[in-house]
């Protein structure tokens, strides 16, 4: 496999996923600053900042899976499952480089995070 290729679409997605958290922060900080505001100025301005942060919060995990692929370029496990060892289909790595479980342990995965904790909630 040829991992330089995949090291260096990490790196990208890397520096474009930290040039994106900056510019979140930098209008989350910006949004609070009007000088004339008034209850819509303020619901908005609660609105935008609240859909920044759920962004960020994305973005940061998907800079920590980046990171942690290009960990396992470096220790040499990239391209293998990290729960079965098996090796990541060549399609899934082309569409999400960052992956970390061949689609059958992503599926469960999903499946686990997804899964109703505790029954109803009504």
């Amino acid at each position: 496999m040829n991992t330089e290729r995949f090291k260096q679409r990490l790196l990208d997605k890397e520096r474009e996923l930290v040039e994106e958290t900056a510019r979140l922060e930098h209008n989350a900080r910006d949004s609070g600053e009007s000088e004339v505001r008034d209850s819509t100025d303020d619901a908005t301005s609660s609105q935008s900042t609240s859909e920044a942060l759920e962004e960020d919060v994305l973005i940061s995990q998907t800079l920590t899976l980046v990171r942690d692929a290009l960990e396992r370029i470096e220790d040499g496990t990239y391209g293998r499952c990290i729960v079965c060892g098996r090796q990541i289909e060549a399609a899934r790595l082309e569409a999400v480089p960052w992956a970390a479980y061949c689609l059958d342990d992503q599926e469960k995965q999903d499946k686990r995070t997804h899964a109703p904790l505790g029954g109803s909630t009504l």
